[in-house]
């Protein structure tokens, strides 16, 4: 039995469940992307068209999928990560055939996760316009990015050199990590850096990433205790981490009540990491070979985020 996207929008629980979408949200997502790849296989033809052929151009066999069910196969890859076998068994097409569709696609949903991204700048008010808990955060300014990490498991390299530099003592498995931030009034993600090796320090990431470099003066960042020493990187110091356990001492009250409240402002980088990792392409083990493995992290978050303005509102 064929998938299609006629007989998935027929079944709205299975539609949401292989996608992460409901089907408004894909409509939009098609809207804006189908152009850029009806774009790029226009493009990919006018290419060819310089080569020596057997046949005039335009000639061969069609697309079996419309760019619609492309795009569909493509988050349906991201979503349930199949094999490219049985992706390929469950779209009536070929293994190589997939793999093509995905090398085609993947970059177009990768640009728009990048064009759903905008670091929080001036004059912008988020959703909560006061915390519940000024007094202890008072010094947290308003707006704020909120910077977390997280790694995914990937084939062990086969040069031993190559394998120890990504394998992860914290995980004790070989790692990519990944930095997201978010938005800390929305939840949306606004930076997906580069990937790196699983042992590479969440501190070393960010300076390597500019992302602090990159934000308003007046918007803050709020990391965990990974993040300690942030502050001196940010353009006017105002980064901020949970308050330390003196060494052997015993913590006092008010930072009990210090790191309750910042945890409670933090949570929301959990969350949403939680949400791309729904997606099992950033879950199970890598098979690409760590291989435009961000890419697939901003697609996923660009997915993240139309999920977050659709059914929350436009909130950045």
């Amino acid at each position: 039995m064929i998938v299609s996207e006629a007989r998935l929008r027929g079944v709205p629980a299975a539609f949401r469940a292989m996608t992460g979408l409901q089907s408004a949200e894909f409509d939009a997502l098609a809207q804006d992307v189908v152009p850029s790849i009806a774009a790029a296989v226009t493009s990919e033809q006018d290419r060819r068209r310089g080569r020596q052929r057997q046949r005039a151009a335009g000639g061969g066999h069609p697309f079996a999928l419309s760019l619609r069910e492309q795009v569909l196969l493509v988050v349906v890859w991201l979503r349930v990560y199949p094999t490219s076998p049985v992706l390929g068994f469950l779209f009536g097409i070929s293994h190589p055939t997939v793999l093509r569709t995905i090398e085609r696609v993947l970059p177009i949903l990768e640009q728009a996760g990048r064009d759903t991204m905008r670091l929080p700048g001036h004059g912008e008010r988020g959703r909560r316009s006061r915390r519940t808990l000024d007094d202890l955060l008072v010094a947290i300014p308003d707006l704020t990015v909120i910077i977390d990490t997280f790694e995914q498991r990937v084939q062990r390299p086969r040069d031993p050199e190559e394998a120890d530099r990504y394998y992860s003592g914290k995980k004790k498995q070989h790692t990519l990590k990944t930095q997201v931030a978010i938005a800390g009034d929305s939840g949306k993600v606004v930076d997906v850096p580069d990937s790196v090796c699983g042992p590479t320090h969440d501190l070393a990431l960010l300076k390597a990433s500019g992302l602090l470099d990159r934000l308003d003066p007046d918007v803050g960042a709020l990391g965990d205790l990974a993040y300690v020493g942030m502050a001196p990187l940010h353009p006017t110091g105002l980064g901020f981490t949970p308050r330390r356990k003196p060494r052997e001492q015993p913590r006092p009250p008010e930072d009990v009540v210090y790191n309750t409240a910042f945890a409670a402002e933090r949570i929301s980088v959990e969350h949403t990491i939680g949400r791309l990792r729904r997606y099992q392409a950033l879950t199970q083990l890598d098979r690409q070979h760590r291989q435009a493995h961000a890419a697939r992290v901003r697609a996923v978050a660009g997915l993240v985020n139309r999920q977050l303005d659709h059914r929350f509102g436009a909130l950045i």
